[in-house]
């Protein structure tokens, strides 16, 4: 057996259901979850019709490439949406079956095991996804630390030189998971520097871009790579591959579809590298995106959505907890000391007592430099309807301020 899968943490709710049990919540209330950020938000009739009517291409294998159409329609949404010159849809745009199965097949597409010592940097808290891929491709997780103080954002200059010499990639996830933040464009400076200095890949996770609360969207990695001079030239976006879904921005979790996208060289190995083991996007699924990514009335129309809930969620909580609006994402990250428990103490409570479910920011960072960021803090996902996150948002501030009255 591959010695490294013993090396695997559990998923955090896997350890959301050991927490919870032995508990029996109140039989009283229904019970609403926002432990998982699975979008609840009905799928666009538009984007099942072109599903279904596509189901002729079932006939047909798929190439791991993916259909000419729905490359060029990625390229010219990424074009669209950041601002960029034109993308080579045939070099530098590749679909996949949803993001997380391609950013675990980066790392074993970027690690070079002949090199002994090979450190992943990746944000904490984090999508386990990243540890999980640094581990079963021989390589070691650094772990970065998010810090309150930079609107959750991480300092990767604190990080050592003799560290970044080690390291071969770098996830980073904006908006990120859980926390909502949104690399600067200085951020991505300091990025780029690092990278050219040290040679490492950039995994850029951003599949929360289009869940926004400003005016403005969220800055991308290819953008930000454009605005400082880093798109043109033999090695357009050099050492920087982007990860993207339409899972959040069209409600189509079921769906599986996403893609990779940027430095060629990088994307003509990762090519390589899914021949042998990467699944092909079916051809419905492929016209079914087509639809979705040429199509922003509906994203709209989500964002929107979003925009409502927290809006009036967002201050209910603030009278029982330490939270505020998030740059942009569907979580809020709460501090819970207020309460006098930890973040686990009251997921638990909170779902014994009110049948809702919340997940502990302990489960999703590690111990790293003498602290866990994710500890005495709650992540919840506000991707139901409105009427049921509110009343998960008032059994919540009713539970706090029982704790008060007890």
């Amino acid at each position: 057996m591959n010695p490294h899968l013993d090396r695997l943490h559990p998923y955090p709710f896997e350890k959301l259901r050991q927490l919870f049990a032995g508990v029996t919540p109140n039989p009283d209330l229904a019970h609403i979850s926002l432990g998982i950020g699975e979008p609840k938000h009905a799928t666009p009739a538009f984007i099942q019709k072109a599903l279904t009517h596509a189901m002729a291409g079932l006939a047909s294998y798929p190439t791991t490439h993916g259909g000419e159409p729905l490359r060029a329609a990625i390229a010219g949404w990424l074009e669209r949406r950041y601002g960029i010159p034109t993308i080579d849809a045939a070099t530098m745009v590749l679909p996949v079956n949803g993001s997380r199965e391609a950013l675990f097949a980066i790392a074993q597409t970027v690690i070079d095991p002949r090199k002994p010592g090979a450190l992943v940097v990746s944000p904490n808290p984090f999508y386990q996804i990243y540890e999980g891929a640094a581990y079963l491709a021989g390589a070691e997780p650094y772990f970065v630390n998010s810090q309150p103080g930079r609107n959750f954002g991480c300092d990767y200059t604190s990080v050592p030189d003799d560290v970044w010499a080690r390291v071969q990639l770098l996830y980073l996830c904006s908006p990120g998971n859980p926390t909502g933040a949104v690399l600067s464009l200085d951020d991505w400076r300091e990025l780029f520097a690092l990278s050219d200095r040290h040679g490492f890949v950039i995994a850029a996770d951003e599949c929360y871009s289009e869940i926004y609360f400003g005016a403005t969207p969220p800055l991308g990695a290819l953008e930000a790579a454009h605005q400082l001079g880093r798109s043109g030239g033999a090695r357009p976006y050099a050492n920087l591959i982007v990860f993207s879904s339409l899972s959040k921005r069209s409600n189509v979790p079921g769906m599986r579809s996403g893609f990779v996208a940027g430095d060629p060289e990088l994307m003509k190995k990762f090519l390589l590298y899914r021949t042998y083991c990467g699944g092909a996007m079916s051809p419905p699924v492929q016209a079914a995106s087509i639809a979705a990514w040429n199509d922003e009335a509906h994203v709209q129309e989500n964002r929107n959505l979003y925009k409502e809930k927290f809006t009036l969620i967002t201050p209910l909580l603030k009278q029982v907890m330490d939270v505020e609006l998030p740059d942009a994402g569907f979580y809020l990250w709460a501090d819970v000391r207020r309460t006098g428990l930890s973040d686990t103490e009251f997921a638990r409570g909170l779902y014994a007592e009110y049948n809702v479910t919340v997940l502990p920011g302990s489960y999703l960072a590690r111990d790293a430099h003498d602290s866990n960021p994710g500890r005495n803090r709650i992540r919840m996902a506000l991707v139901a309807e409105v009427d049921e996150g509110l009343e998960a948002a008032h059994r919540i501030v009713q539970f706090c301020n029982d704790l008060k009255s007890s």
